[in-house]
Protein backbone atom coordinates (compact mmCIF):
# COMPACT_ATOMS: atom_id res chain seq x y z
CA UNK A 1 0.00 0.00 0.00
CA UNK A 2 1.52 3.41 -0.77
CA UNK A 3 -0.23 7.01 0.61
CA UNK A 4 -1.19 9.41 -2.16
CA UNK A 5 -0.85 13.23 -1.28
CA UNK A 6 -2.39 15.71 -3.33
CA UNK A 7 -1.39 19.34 -3.26
CA UNK A 8 -2.80 22.94 -4.55
CA UNK A 9 -5.19 23.11 -7.10
CA UNK A 10 -5.05 19.09 -7.37
CA UNK A 11 -6.19 19.20 -3.83
CA UNK A 12 -9.18 21.62 -4.65
CA UNK A 13 -9.66 19.87 -7.77
CA UNK A 14 -10.06 16.12 -6.47
CA UNK A 15 -11.52 17.70 -3.17
CA UNK A 16 -9.18 15.19 -1.69
CA UNK A 17 -5.99 15.45 0.54
CA UNK A 18 -4.71 12.05 0.72
CA UNK A 19 -5.37 8.24 -0.07
CA UNK A 20 -4.39 5.16 0.59
CA UNK A 21 -4.00 2.79 -2.23
CA UNK A 22 -3.07 -0.88 -2.95
CA UNK A 23 -0.65 -0.90 -5.65
CA UNK A 24 -1.64 -3.13 -8.26
CA UNK A 25 0.78 -5.64 -10.02
CA UNK A 26 1.35 -3.91 -12.97
CA UNK A 27 1.86 -0.23 -11.22
CA UNK A 28 5.77 0.08 -10.49
CA UNK A 29 6.74 3.64 -11.64
CA UNK A 30 5.22 7.06 -11.49
CA UNK A 31 4.39 7.16 -14.94
CA UNK A 32 2.52 3.46 -14.45
CA UNK A 33 0.76 5.60 -11.46
CA UNK A 34 -0.18 8.61 -12.77
CA UNK A 35 -2.37 5.99 -15.98
CA UNK A 36 -3.94 3.93 -12.99
CA UNK A 37 -5.18 7.14 -11.50
CA UNK A 38 -6.25 8.52 -14.63
CA UNK A 39 -8.17 5.15 -15.40
CA UNK A 40 -10.68 5.78 -12.73
CA UNK A 41 -11.85 8.36 -15.80
CA UNK A 42 -14.09 11.59 -14.66
CA UNK A 43 -12.23 14.18 -12.67
CA UNK A 44 -9.14 11.70 -12.16
CA UNK A 45 -8.85 11.94 -16.23
CA UNK A 46 -9.43 15.51 -16.25
CA UNK A 47 -7.14 16.69 -12.99
CA UNK A 48 -4.39 14.03 -14.11
CA UNK A 49 -4.84 14.06 -18.05
CA UNK A 50 -2.07 14.37 -20.11
CA UNK A 51 -2.64 18.54 -20.74
CA UNK A 52 -1.71 18.90 -17.36
CA UNK A 53 1.71 19.70 -15.92
CA UNK A 54 2.45 18.08 -12.93
CA UNK A 55 5.08 17.43 -10.45
CA UNK A 56 5.66 14.22 -8.23
CA UNK A 57 8.00 13.48 -5.51
CA UNK A 58 8.65 10.12 -4.11
CA UNK A 59 9.50 9.72 -0.48
CA UNK A 60 9.68 13.36 -0.51
CA UNK A 61 12.38 13.58 -3.28
CA UNK A 62 11.20 14.97 -7.06
CA UNK A 63 10.40 12.04 -9.21
CA UNK A 64 10.50 11.55 -12.58
CA UNK A 65 7.89 9.26 -14.36
CA UNK A 66 10.28 6.33 -14.73
CA UNK A 67 10.87 6.46 -10.76
CA UNK A 68 9.78 3.43 -8.98
CA UNK A 69 7.21 3.35 -6.48
CA UNK A 70 6.82 0.40 -4.22
CA UNK A 71 4.67 -0.52 -1.19
CA UNK A 72 5.18 1.45 1.82
CA UNK A 73 5.90 4.97 -0.36
CA UNK A 74 4.87 8.21 -0.28
CA UNK A 75 3.72 9.54 -3.62
CA UNK A 76 2.66 13.51 -3.67
CA UNK A 77 1.60 14.92 -6.47
CA UNK A 78 1.23 18.49 -6.67
CA UNK A 79 1.23 21.38 -9.50
CA UNK A 80 4.28 23.60 -10.23
CA UNK A 81 4.53 26.51 -8.40
CA UNK A 82 5.42 29.74 -9.24
CA UNK A 83 7.28 32.25 -6.52
CA UNK A 84 8.57 35.77 -6.63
Amino acid sequence: MIKLLYFASLRERLDLAEERLTLPPAVSTVAALLDHLRARGGRWAEVLGPGETLLTAVNQELASPQTPVADGDEVAIFPPVTGG
